[in-house]
């Protein structure tokens, strides 16, 4: 007679094999709304957001989208499944950059300047940082280079400076973030990476360093020249020179018909 405690027979193996397939559906349209909803964000979707979504665990959140984003490249899609700026996002392959910017950038001339582009690296290198210390590394007034910043959404406040004045901090936002492609803000590359090597330094040295001959003064074969020397006997001299006064008090008319001074 069967033992009714025992749940290894045939009769307990059907439910399992019946809700293998259940959950295997689940997971398919979990994909399907994480696909839909990650679509049609306008910015990265937290993996904590979506798991609320679709009532399942970030951890399972995070390893379906990791496999689409696997899927994607093995099948060799135009577009991408990134993580980005602490998010999900879909974007295009970056293979095809040269197609997207002709589309995209074709008449647009909203682009930062120099200016800006300089004073934003310092924020995101130098963070958190106020404007007073991003003026004294570039040298000049950084007040509305640092407004067009905060106006684009690539910089915010993010605090206050303890010390005296108590001065505005900045930082990068997770929009930077999301146009540089990033997660966070230490996968930016390291300063080290655009430093020259010890020898393009020496080499740079050299060329600026002054050439030592050419600031001895040219000699005589017979030795340096004697300053109490007087003028050579045979040496005429150089020409009298008329003092510019002398020349203003002559006049025009005289210097046409010859000064005795001027002979």
């Amino acid at each position: 007679m069967a033992d009714p405690s025992d749940t290894t027979g045939p009769d307990a193996e059907a439910p399992a094999a019946e809700a293998a397939p259940l959950a295997e559906a689940m997971l398919d349209e979990a994909r399907r709304a994480l696909e839909a909803v990650i679509m049609v964000a306008d910015q990265p979707a937290e993996a904590a957001l979506l798991a609320q979504l679709v009532e399942l665990s970030a951890e399972q959140v995070e390893d379906l989208l990791a496999g689409l984003a696997r899927s994607y490249e093995e099948d060799g899609r135009g577009f991408q499944l990134v993580r980005v700026a602490g998010g999900w996002r879909y974007q295009s392959h970056e293979d095809l950059s040269p197609y997207v910017e002709r589309f995209i950038l074709s008449g647009q001339t909203a682009r930062l300047s120099a200016a800006a582009l300089e004073t934003l690296a310092i924020v995101a290198y130098k963070q958190p940082i106020s404007r007073a210390q991003v003026a004294a590394i570039r040298g000049v007034n950084v007040d509305g280079v640092m407004r067009t910043l905060q106006q684009r959404g690539y910089i915010a406040e993010v605090g206050r400076d303890p010390g005296p004045g108590q001065a505005s901090m900045f930082g990068t936002t997770p929009l930077f973030l999301e146009r540089l492609g990033l997660n966070e803000v230490g996968e930016l590359p390291s300063l080290g990476d655009f430093i020259p090597g010890a020898d393009v330094v020496e080499l740079l040295e050299q060329g600026l360093r002054a050439d030592p001959l050419d600031d001895e003064l040219p000699t005589d074969a017979d030795g340096p020249a004697d300053a109490d020397a007087g003028p050579d006997p045979g040496d005429d001299g150089p020409p009298h020179v008329v003092d510019l006064v002398d020349v203003e008090v002559i006049g025009i008319d005289e210097l046409e018909q010859g000064h005795p001074d001027l002979g």
